[in-house]
């Protein structure tokens, strides 16, 4: 498994992505990170932790699952059940301006269940999307606003993202292989 992005690289990236935010957000005192479940909600908490340290501004924090919103386990409903977690978003997010934080941007389907998933939470200002890898390959029409690493892939490779938090290091690997 090549690797893509090292420790330092995905660092290097997440302060990146967050100058990058200052930049674009000039007031962010209605703003809001919301990462997806599992490791969106790993990297929004260090961006987090990045502006806290840089800017010396704290912004509210929230998990979403985007389980039951997925369109490819309501086509299925025979057969394993999902895994169903929680979505904790303990501020309003109705005007805020919500940046939403998934690990690696694929077909777009997954964002479009993470859209779906907050505006059933109330009406933000605005979205905009922060990827830590964007691979192509869109079946829809979604593009990120904030993207760590473009990555060309192939139909056939994936892209397989491990945080400290949850697999005990960090790393961005390729695999080969359907």
């Amino acid at each position: 498994m090549p690797a893509v992005m090292d420790e330092a690289r995905i660092e290097r990236s997440l302060a990146r992505i967050a100058h990058e935010i200052l930049e674009r957000n000039r007031d962010l005192s209605n703003v809001a990170l919301v990462g997806i479940r599992t490791r969106g909600v790993v990297i929004a908490e260090r961006i987090a932790a990045v502006l806290r340290e840089v800017a010396d501004v704290t912004l509210p924090v929230g998990s979403l699952d985007i389980t039951l919103y997925r369109d490819d386990y309501m086509r299925h409903p025979v057969g394993p059940q999902p895994l169903v977690r929680s979505t904790d978003i303990r501020f309003s997010v109705e005007g805020k301006r919500i940046l939403l934080v998934d690990d690696v941007l694929y077909t777009g389907r997954t964002i479009r269940a993470a859209l779906d998933a907050i505006i059933d939470y109330g009406r933000p200002r605005s979205i905009q999307l922060i990827v830590l890898v964007d691979r192509g390959h869109r079946e829809l029409p979604i593009k990120a606003d904030y993207v760590g690493k473009n990555l060309p892939t192939s139909p056939t490779q994936s892209v397989q993202v491990r945080l400290q938090e949850i697999d005990g290091r960090d790393g961005v690997e390729l695999e080969e292989g359907a």
